[in-house]
């Protein structure tokens, strides 16, 4: 026999935004994909005779488990209860891992970095980028003692993403990968072109990681180079793909020359490395017109 229930959210953080899923204690899938809304309304879902618990789960970033006892109520009163948001105090605790550093409870969270470059009274044509950074991969401590020794220095994790852009000109969304070495096959294959973001590759060389592969992509200079996300406050703007254009663009690479220059690198494939940016130069050659 079966009995069918009526869960309704009465009280939550703003933070937890969901889909829900609705479970019993042994892992059953009673309802899923609940949007906040409509949990806030009521949803009703069967469940067998002696079932005295289910489990809610939050499937957004923020991750909430919560395991409720089933009451009775009169129907008056569960139709009378609104619901409140509320919002409390709560303690982040970190580096808890060391072999983990971008990732927040189980979430990989992009490290941006900028940096902003001004030139003289010429224009002047970036050439290339040569960033020194030093990646570090840490072992697991086994005293649970964080040991500042028990690290590597790699060279082939580094940022995955750039983006670099002055007023009028950006080159979109620029995937960075290690150059192929002694492959010369799969080293023709760069760049690749995609919908979305080219894939260039760089190499380390003197403790610099470099690159070079790229050109300004803009369609339309009267429309914005970026827009603001919705996915996290943290994150200033992205760039405005339909803006940019990924195609080869034969007879059409135009340099990036400007008076300023901005570099955004960008990791947000990976949590297990950790990046110590120190300083990068953008070689340039001033442009005579």
């Amino acid at each position: 026999m079966s009995k069918s229930i009526l869960i309704k959210l009465t009280k939550s953080s703003s933070k937890a935004t969901g889909p829900f899923m609705i479970e019993n204690l042994v892992g059953d899938i009673l309802h899923d994909n609940i949007t906040k809304r409509e949990l806030i309304s009521g949803v009703s879902v069967e469940v067998s005779d002696n079932t005295t618990l289910v489990v809610i789960k939050s499937k957004d970033n923020c991750k909430i488990v919560k395991t409720l006892k089933i009451v009775d109520k009169p129907l008056n009163q569960v139709a009378a209860s609104k619901y409140q948001e509320y919002n409390t105090g709560c303690v982040w605790r970190h580096l808890k891992n060391p072999t983990i550093y971008n990732s927040f409870y189980g979430t990989v969270v992009p490290y941006i970095i900028e940096y902003p470059f001004s030139y003289q009274f010429q224009d002047e044509i970036l050439q290339n980028v040569k960033d020194f950074t030093r990646a570090y991969e840490y072992f697991p401590d086994i005293d649970f003692v964080t040991d500042e020794h028990d690290r590597i220095e790699v060279d082939n994790k580094w940022f995955n993403k750039a983006v670099l852009y002055n007023g009028q000109q950006s080159t979109g969304v620029l995937e960075l990968v290690p150059k192929p070495m002694n492959n010369l096959k799969d080293y023709m294959k760069y760049p690749v072109y995609n919908t979305d973001s080219k894939v260039i590759t760089y190499t380390k060389s003197d403790n610099f990681y470099q690159y070079n592969t790229f050109w300004s992509l803009v369609k339309d200079k009267r429309a914005p180079l970026f827009t603001r996300t919705c996915e996290s406050l943290s994150i200033d703007k992205v760039v405005n793909q339909a803006n940019m254009d990924y195609g080869k663009r034969s007879f059409k690479k135009e340099p990036l020359r400007a008076k300023d220059l901005k570099v955004r690198h960008i990791l947000d494939n990976r949590s297990d490395v950790h990046l110590v940016s120190q300083f990068i130069i953008t070689p340039a050659q001033i442009s005579y017109k």
